[in-house]
């Protein structure tokens, strides 16, 4: 197998956009695409307010959403070598629940 056909199983879909998701939301809660896309941006503006404050979210069946803190650190700049000093930082993590790596996998 090429590398080529590789990528290609790896990524044989785009990811779902905002727009296919409101869509796909509305048909299968039975709404129109407004409420669907109101609801939407609800749940958004609720996890981003949660996790920026430093909590988490739990999204039964998907993953759990938080914030994990990074020390400062050295790091080196590629293209030169040299040593940088990074200040301590926040980045956003997601941890993927077991009922859908399951469901991926079969």
């Amino acid at each position: 197998m090429t590398r080529a056909e590789q990528g290609d199983l790896k990524m044989a879909t785009k990811p779902m956009t905002k727009t296919q998701l409101v869509a796909a939301l509305a048909e299968e809660m039975g709404t129109d695409k407004k409420s669907a896309g109101g609801a939407l941006d609800a749940v958004i503006a609720i996890i981003t307010r949660e996790v920026s404050g430093g909590g988490a979210v739990t999204l039964p069946g998907v993953g759990k959403i938080y914030c994990r803190e990074r020390p400062e650190r050295m790091v080196r700049n590629p293209a030169t070598g040299e040593q940088i000093h990074k200040d301590a930082d926040k980045v956003v993590k997601m941890t993927i629940a077991k009922a859908l790596k399951d469901s991926v996998n079969g």
